[in-house]
């Protein structure tokens, strides 16, 4: 059957992506380590290097984390130096966390190495077929994300 196979086509996505993930994320926190930062804290720099800054639930909404976790992330870059709070117009008790120069330069570096690392990795694939993975990828967290919520 179509669904089946288009199923069993997927946990295999899954079943690579798990020890993937899990390997990515050593690899970055040995690299990180030198810069005294965790996987997580990266996942923060990126965030507002990304979009800018933004409230904790608003970077919790975008990775997935609880505020709690986020709030521990942000004081750890804090007194790193690496993130600043600022008054947030729209909300007088939600603060926005923002990335200081500091931040900004550490974040772009550490970037920058790992992009190195990355352009000779998976030098089987094609910009093509790299580009698919990408696709099906977002496409299934999407799907996974609703189901996670309680939507169907």
């Amino acid at each position: 059957m179509l669904v089946e196979r288009r199923g069993t086509q997927l946990y295999e996505v899954l079943r690579t992506v798990r020890p993937l993930v899990l390997n990515s994320a050593r690899v970055v926190e040995a690299d990180l380590a030198a810069d005294g930062l965790t996987v997580g804290m990266r996942a923060v720099l990126e965030v507002l290097a990304e979009g800018g800054p933004a409230t904790v639930p608003a970077i919790g909404d975008t990775l997935d984390l609880a505020r709690q976790g986020i709030q521990r992330h942000v004081n750890d870059l804090g007194r790193l130096g690496l993130v600043e709070v600022r008054d947030n117009p729209a909300h007088r008790r939600s603060v926005l966390v923002a990335l200081t120069p500091q931040g900004t330069r550490r974040f772009a570096r550490i970037k920058e190495d790992e992009l190195t690392h990355l352009d000779r990795m998976a030098a089987d694939c094609t910009d093509a077929e790299i580009d698919t993975a990408v696709k099906v990828l977002r496409s299934l967290n999407r799907d996974v994300r609703r189901r996670a919520g309680g939507q169907q």
